[in-house]
C-alpha cells in the first residue's frame, strides 16, 4: 500500500505493527480458525509493545495517539494476513474504552484502563439486543436500582470476545422506555466486571461462518449485581456518551476492511502472475487483470474516505476540547464516518470475491487462505451497522429526505 499521504505517526504505526504481526504467518491463523481457538498470544504481543492503548492517554499508560493512528493499526493487522479476526481480538480494546477515557471517574480510569493496556483485561462491547437489532433506542435490558448499586435483567447478543473478557462496556436501561421523554434518554452506560462465578451471568457462545478465531456470544444477565461505581458518567446520559464510541469503531472497522482487502488483493496478484494456463499466466488476461485493478482503485478511494474520516474524528475530540462540540460538528463525523465504513467493506467484498475467483478451484482450498478472507469479508457489510441504514442515514442527513424507519 503507498504511504506517502500519510504522517509519520502513521508510519512509524504501521512499521511496528507490522514487525509484531510478522510473528503469527497465515499458518496460525488458519489453525485458530479451523479450531476456533482464541488468539491469546497474538493479544499479549501488542500488549506487551504497548498497542492496546494507541488512543488512549499517556496519563493513564497509553501511546496518546488518535483513531487515525489506531485505524491504521487495524488496517495493518488484517493486511498482515490475520483478517478480521485478528483485528476482532483487539478491537473492543481500542473503541470500546474510548468512552470510558473521555466520560469515566478518575477511579475508573485508574482501576480499568492500565489493566486493558497492560493486557491483563479484555474488554467487550454489550449493546446489541436479540430484540432491538440496528435499533439501539429499543434496548430492554434493565439496570434497576438497588442498595448500593444496580441489579441487571436481560440479554446481549453477538458480544465478541466475551469468554476471554474480564470487563463490558454494558448499555442499559435505568428507566424504562415508557417513562421516558425521549427513547435516547433513561439508558446508562456501565463498566462491569464479567464475574462468571457470581450467579446471574450466563454465556453461550455462537457457532460463525467466518472470524472463527474469536468467539461471538449470547450473554444472559438475571438479577446480576453491579456497583453504583460501575455507572460511567451521569445516569440517563448513556447513549450520548456510547455515541462517541460508535464513530470510533466505524473507522476503525473501515480499516479493517481496507487491510483485509489489499491482503486478498496482494494473494490474487502473485497468484496471477505465477499460475501459468494454456503456456502463459493467468495474469496476462484481461478477464483477470481487469477485475483486479478495478478492485485495487475501489480500496484506494475507500481509503481516502477512511482517512478523511478519521482526521476529522480525532480534529472533532481537540475541537471540543477547546471550544465545546457543536452538533455540526458531530454530524459530520458521523457521516464522515458512515460512509467510510461502507465504501471500505464493499471495497473489500468486491476484493475477496475476485481474489477467490482468480484462484480457481484452489479459491476454494484452505491453504490458499482466500476462502477464510472471503468469510471475514461479510462482516464489515453487516456489522456494526448494516448497509442499508448507513443509506438511510445519509439520505436523511446529507440530503435531508424524510426519514424511512
Amino acid at each position: 500500500m503507498e504511504m506517502t499521504s500519510f504522517t509519520k505517526d502513521q508510519i512509524m504505526v504501521r512499521e511496528a505493527v507490522s514487525q509484531v504481526c510478522s510473528q503469527f504467518p497465515n499458518a496460525y491463523w488458519r489453525e485458530h480458525d479451523e479450531k476456533g481457538q482464541d488468539p491469546e498470544e497474538f493479544h499479549a504481543a501488542l500488549a506487551r509493545d504497548g498497542w492496546l492503548g494507541i488512543a488512549l492517554p499517556e496519563a493513564l499508560g497509553g501511546a496518546g495517539l488518535g483513531i487515525s493512528e489506531a485505524t491504521m493499526m487495524m488496517q495493518t493487522i488484517a493486511e498482515s494476513g490475520a483478517g478480521m479476526a485478528g483485528a476482532q481480538a483487539i478491537h473492543a480494546n481500542v473503541y470500546a474504552t474510548q468512552p470510558l477515557a473521555k466520560f469515566g471517574s478518575a477511579e475508573q480510569l485508574q482501576e480499568t484502563i492500565p489493566n486493558v493496556i497492560s493486557g491483563k483485561w479484555r474488554v467487550c462491547f454489550g449493546v446489541t439486543e436479540p430484540d432491538a437489532g440496528l435499533n439501539t433506542l429499543s434496548l430492554s435490558t434493565m439496570a434497576d436500582r438497588i442498595d448500593g448499586g444496580y441489579s441487571v435483567t436481560g440479554q446481549k447478543i453477538w458480544i465478541t470476545c466475551a469468554q476471554v473478557a474480564s470487563k463490558m462496556m454494558l448499555l442499559a436501561r435505568t428507566t424504562r422506555r415508557d417513562m421516558v421523554r425521549k427513547p435516547s434518554q433513561g439508558l446508562s452506560l456501565f463498566c462491569i466486571d464479567l464475574d462468571r462465578s457470581r450467579p446471574g451471568l450466563t454465556m453461550r457462545k455462537i457457532k460463525k461462518m467466518g472470524g472463527r478465531a474469536v468467539d461471538a456470544n449470547e450473554v444472559f444477565f438475571d438479577n446480576y449485581r453491579i456497583p453504583e461505581t460501575a455507572r460511567i458518567g451521569a445516569e440517563g446520559n448513556g447513549f450520548k456518551i456510547v455515541l462517541h464510541g460508535m464513530n470510533a469503531e466505524r473507522c476503525l472497522l473501515a480499516g479493517e476492511a481496507l487491510g483485509l482487502g489489499y491482503a486478498a488483493l496482494t494473494r490474487a496478484a502473485t497468484y496471477a502472475r505465477e499460475r501459468v494456463v494454456f503456456e502463459r499466466p493467468i495474469g496476462m488476461n484481461q478477464g483477470i487483470a481487469h477485475p483486479l485493478a478495478d478492485a485495487y482503485m475501489r480500496l484506494e478511494a475507500a481509503k481516502l474516505a477512511t482517512y478523511r474520516a478519521a482526521r476529522l474524528y480525532d480534529a472533532s475530540g481537540v475541537a471540543a476540547a477547546a471550544d465545546g462540540q457543536s452538533e455540526r460538528q458531530d454530524a459530520a463525523v458521523g457521516i464522515a464516518a458512515n460512509s467510510a465504513k461502507y465504501l471500505a467493506a464493499e471495497a473489500a467484498f468486491v476484493a475477496c470475491e475476485r481474489a477467490l475467483l482468480t484462484h480457481g478451484g484452489m479459491g476454494y482450498a484452505a491453504e490458499y487462505d482466500v476462502e477464510r478472507w472471503f468469510r471475514e469479508c461479510l462482516v464489515p457489510r453487516i456489522a456494526p451497522v448494516s448497509r442499508e441504514m448507513i443509506l438511510n442515514y445519509v439520505g436523511e442527513k446529507v440530503l435531508k429526505l424524510p426519514r424511512s424507519y
